[in-house]
């Protein structure tokens, strides 16, 4: 079977190179549509189930709510896992279900489950509702909103929510590859009417009685139409309440012909709504922030590309004087990680490159091999955009070039070999008679040293056999890098076994020199300092042995001393902190503790830190429920190069935990960095 795919592509140059040509087409597409990221999504295939309920309290949002919910979604098929948090106000329920159902009908089934558990809730306790189908790496693009110089005073908390829920909301959540636009922070605005309780006994009103008219007395409503004079005219009622005045004015009902409104018993104003968490910036106090979630599956830095691309035109709309900043950009991370996969790619490929043309002492035959090294790229690359796998420092960083090639350069050494053995036949030949030579000498000696090449080959596959059995978040992790590099792999043996002995046969012909080359001095070379090293150890085999088992002994011994981490940690260039407050703390304590340490943080490294951000408690879309002492304070710092007080970022860390420390006793912190803390709470 080798041996007649060989001979088909060796004569049949053309369908051969045609073939390549579609190869290279192929991963060149895939190439520049590969998604890309800075490492792997470990998310698992998950519905989060949210109920708001600003009156009960944890117990009760765990008795009414949290377990109702979750016995009812117990029997669903394809459920694996349900885990709960019942905080006050808020029952958020993740349900975990197989990955071979994809992303779609678990919410199906799930939704229709909803419909049963909510008609079994107590009345008036909230609606749950699916989240946003998201993943845990789906916060991609996170901004602030904030009054420009000048204008402090003219825009508060609840007017800048105003601005992020009317004009920057209604922009971002339509643009393709974003499933929605968490609100962090600011104040909810509401219409509220404050009764007073004398003036209700005085007309014998019970607030029940205002609570209907005021529903009664706000709505549109319809009354089709009617024909007159050849004209259609369509009947409207109008009763929408549109300011406070309206409200003020609505009748409760009329004595001896004297309305009494709703003005005369309450007082109408404009209040909010019950929150949950708080935003605070650069020490300035409360603001507003925008987290910006990617749908499930999407290319992290397309999405990023089109946001940056939206934001012109959002901030074109922002009233005069409010202005919106990035704070949290995952396409530089992306774009650092990217730059150093393919900065390390490039370097081996042309380190590879150069040994082989230079020890091969044949510039065509060192070419052909080199050759296979991106060719091989691009077909893992194509096989990574078929089974949509990320491009990111996993997947990629464990490619080796060195392994991709050994295939080649023992078919092509092998093939110039047989070449020069057989010159004195070849030069004897002239135009087809040669080129029909060279194709026999070609097949004869490429079939020949393929069976052994791919025998090699073959068991580097199977090594890779467990990494592909790996389940769960490990093989989330794991099995994309073993099916690039296996791709990659596939790849080479394929061109090993058409495209280089087809190139062989072309361009390859016999050196006539014999004077030695300097690659055939430095392999002579190395060939007598390896007899000397060999006849060593065969003398003296059994103190070579001995120093085996004791250097093995001492690698078990160094092993399992040594620490284990799931991943390697990846320097993302900020920081991100938990400042840990006693439980129990108000949320304006909470807001002010958070400011106090923003401007520690910006008066004591000016020349660190560039801007802070906090988010506290939960935000409009709980996709990380949080109580109103916990925070999540983003750290950006400044380039390296243009720190003072430090030169690393554990220095760094330790001076800022003590500059904290001091300035607000009583909270501890916990250091990370943003994707890293995501992954914390992932695993």
């Amino acid at each position: 079977m080798i041996q007649r795919i060989i001979e088909f592509s060796v004569k049949n140059k053309l369908v051969i190179g045609l073939f390549i040509l579609a190869w290279t087409g192929w991963g060149i597409y895939s190439m520049m549509n590969l998604p890309l990221n800075s490492v792997p999504d470990l998310t698992n295939n998950q519905v989060k189930v949210t109920t708001y309920t600003p009156d009960l309290a944890t117990e009760e949002v765990e008795r009414l709510i949290t377990y109702p919910i979750e016995l009812e979604m117990g029997n669903l098929p394809g459920l694996i896992e349900i885990r709960s948090v019942s905080n006050f106000g808020l029952s958020d329920i993740t349900l975990v279900f197989d990955e071979r159902m994809g992303m779609y009908k678990p919410r199906q089934l799930v939704k229709e489950k909803l419909i049963s558990a909510a008609g079994k809730l107590p009345v008036g306790v909230g609606e749950p509702s699916m989240g946003p189908m998201t993943s845990g790496l789906g916060e991609v693009y996170q901004y602030v909103l904030t009054p420009g110089p000048g204008y402090d005073t003219l825009y508060d908390a609840m007017d800048l929510r105003e601005i992020q829920d009317w004009i920057v909301k209604k922009e971002l959540i339509n643009i393709p590859g974003v499933v929605g636009v968490n609100t962090m922070g600011g104040y909810l605005k509401q219409y509220e009417v404050a009764v007073d309780p004398v003036r209700l006994r005085s007309y014998n009103i019970t607030i029940s009685d205002i609570y209907e008219v005021l529903r009664k007395n706000n709505a549109n409503t319809g009354g089709s139409y009617i024909e007159k004079n050849r004209q259609a005219y369509f009947i409207r009622g109008e009763g929408l309440i549109t300011s406070l005045e309206d409200i003020r004015n609505i009748v409760i009902h009329d004595e001896g012909g004297t309305p009494l409104r709703i003005g005369d018993v309450a007082r109408v104003g404009f209040g909010s709504a019950p929150r949950f968490g708080a935003f605070t910036y650069n020490g300035n106090g409360e603001a507003v922030g925008g987290k910006i979630m990617m749908l499930r599956g999407e290319n992290p830095a397309g999405v990023i590309k089109d946001v940056k691309e939206r934001l012109t035109r959002v901030r074109e709309a922002l009233p005069e004087g409010v202005q919106l900043e990035p704070f949290l950009d995952r396409s530089s991370l992306i774009a650092e990680t990217t730059h150093t996969v393919v900065e390390n790619l490039a370097l081996g490929a042309l380190i590879v490159i150069f040994v082989l043309v230079f020890l091969m002492g044949n510039f065509r035959s060192g070419l052909i091999t080199a050759s296979v090294i991106p060719l091989s790229l691009l077909f893992a690359l194509g096989i990574m955009y078929t089974f949509d796998f990320s491009a990111n420092l996993i997947s990629l960083g464990a490619v080796d070039f060195g392994i991709i090639i050994d295939g080649a350069v023992i078919i092509v050494e092998f093939v110039v070999f047989q070449l020069s053995r057989n010159m004195v036949s070849l030069k004897n030949s002239r135009g087809r008679e040669l080129q029909a030579r060279m194709d026999e000498i070609t097949i004869r000696a490429s079939g020949r040293m393929m069976r052994t090449a791919i025998f090699g080959q073959l068991i580097i596959l199977i090594v890779f056999i467990p990494i592909l059995a790996l389940t769960g978040q490990e093989g989330k992790m794991f099995r994309p890098m073993a099916i690039t590099f296996g791709s990659a792999l596939i790849g080479a043996i394929i061109l090993c076994l058409t495209y280089v002995p087809m190139m062989t046969a072309w361009i390859v012909r016999p050196d006539k020199r014999d004077a030695p080359k300097p690659a055939d001095r430095i392999l002579g070379w190395v060939r007598r300092g390896y007899r000397k090293l060999l006849g060593s150890a065969l003398r003296y085999r059994y103190a070579v042995t001995s120093g085996i088992l004791l250097l093995f002994i001492a690698a078990l011994f160094i092993f399992f001393r040594m620490g284990a981490v799931f991943i390697p940690t990846l320097d993302e260039g900020d920081f991100a902190i938990h400042p840990i407050l006693q439980p129990g703390t108000s949320l304006e304590e909470t807001v002010r503790i958070n400011t106090s340490l923003e401007q520690v943080l910006l008066e004591e490294f000016p020349d660190e830190v560039e801007q802070v951000a906090t988010k506290i408690g939960t935000g409009e879309i709980p996709t990380d429920p949080m109580s109103l002492e916990m925070a999540k304070m983003i750290i950006n710092l400044a380039p390296r190069n243009a720190w003072t007080r430090a030169q690393t970022k554990d220095e760094l860390e330790a001076l800022m935990k003590a500059e904290m420390s001091s300035a607000v006793p009583g909270v501890n912190f916990f250091f990370s960095q943003p994707v890293e803390m995501l992954f914390n709470h992932l695993l």
